[in-house]
């Protein structure tokens, strides 16, 4: 009979390979005999040992007849690592207990399938919807191969993300800036527009201790980035991607000078094509994802926020609302645009979590 203390364990093991394991998903795996945890271990960096292996090298007695807990189903095909399935099987593993199947078409039930012919006794979905929560970025980019969007922003009680002057230091409090930093940490891209780059020459990178710098992905469709901002400057130490319209290939030989500069401060330049006058942010997540970007936040201003929405690309809302009226019909807003001509119109989500963050509310919603 399964524990289920030993499954929040492996949960909580999993959550330690936040910002080093993408594009793969967090695994943790707890080892249990006479109800006493024999080994232990998570997946801690992408191209690392899976959490089953690790948990095996981390056995204080022989693994014989043990129940293993782990969080997700394990792989049956060869990666960078050997399939754990055969790991488990030879340890003579008694029970397999499972929190999330595994979307990949690769180990889909043929984990379960393999385990269970070599006499393995199986027990699925143990705690599955705290399971699946904690990998809803590999679900989601491991069945559509594009990546998953998160924008976010911060506001005041009346929408606004900067007073008439532009200036938006600071909107929210500290704690709420603090676990916006913990979001750059667990994903692997962050986007803005160019807009964003020229008012506030931001760093884009993760500013707590030992975080992970998410590639910084500018979308800049007549190339306008200043060759002294902090991007292009910080280019050849954090992984950085601009964004220019297909159609400056035409006359690309006019800005050769420019575009050399940026190549040479280590500057990836991709061209995609446009709509409206805009980066096309469909073709652009396609091919973010063929890059092995399996996650992206968006921190730009309320245009480039209006063309995620409208093109249908964001799967999560992320809003930190701060308890001041800023006022002014000339302060900006979260999302600009035309607009959607009716409520009706208007793109749906659901919302899955509020939390208070010392006077700020975090407000969580989901595409619908």
């Amino acid at each position: 009979m399964f524990d289920e203390k030993y499954m929040r364990r492996a949960i909580e093991l999993a959550k330690k390979g936040v910002g080093a394991v993408n594009p793969n998903p967090l695994v943790g795996a707890v080892i249990v005999k006479n109800d006493k945890i024999i080994g232990e271990g998570y997946h801690k960096k992408y191209g690392g040992l899976h959490a089953e292996r690790d948990a095996f090298i981390s056995l204080v007695e022989d693994a014989e007849g043990a129940d293993m807990y782990v969080t997700l189903e394990p792989c049956c095909h060869h990666g960078k690592q050997p399939p754990c399935v055969e790991a488990i099987v030879e340890h003579k593993i008694k029970n397999v207990y499972v929190g999330s199947d595994d979307p990949n078409e690769l180990v889909s039930g043929k984990g379960y399938d393999y385990l269970k012919k070599h006499g393995i006794n199986v027990y699925t979905h143990i705690l599955k919807e705290e399971c699946d929560a904690i990998n809803d970025i590999f679900f989601h980019y491991i069945t559509k191969k594009t990546p998953y969007v998160i924008l976010k922003y911060a506001m005041t009680m009346d929408g606004k993300i900067a007073a008439y002057t532009g200036e938006s230091k600071w909107i929210s409090n500290e704690t709420s800036r603090h676990d916006s930093q913990e979001l750059r940490n667990r994903c692997s891209g962050i986007m803005v527009g160019i807009g964003t780059v020229l008012a506030d020459d931001p760093m884009l990178n993760c500013r707590i201790e030992g975080g992970h710098d998410p590639i910084r992905i500018i979308c800049d469709s007549n190339m306008r980035i200043p060759i002294d901002s902090n991007i292009v400057k910080s280019a050849k130490d954090i992984r950085t991607i601009l964004v220019v319209s297909n159609r400056l290939k035409s006359y690309l030989s006019a800005m050769e000078l420019k575009y050399n500069e940026l190549i040479e401060h280590g500057i990836e330049v991709i061209f995609v094509d446009e709509t409206e006058g805009m980066i096309d942010l469909e073709s652009l997540m396609k091919l973010l994802g063929e890059m092995d970007i399996d996650s992206v936040i968006i921190e730009g201003g309320g245009s480039i926020n209006y063309s995620a929405v409208k093109a249908g690309i964001v799967n999560e809302v992320m809003i930190y609302l701060a308890p001041k009226i800023l006022g002014g019909r000339d302060s900006l807003t979260a999302v600009e645009g035309q607009g959607f001509e009716t409520p009706d119109m208007a793109a749906g989500f659901k919302l899955m979590e509020t939390r208070l963050m010392d006077g700020d509310i975090l407000l969580r919603y989901k595409s619908v």
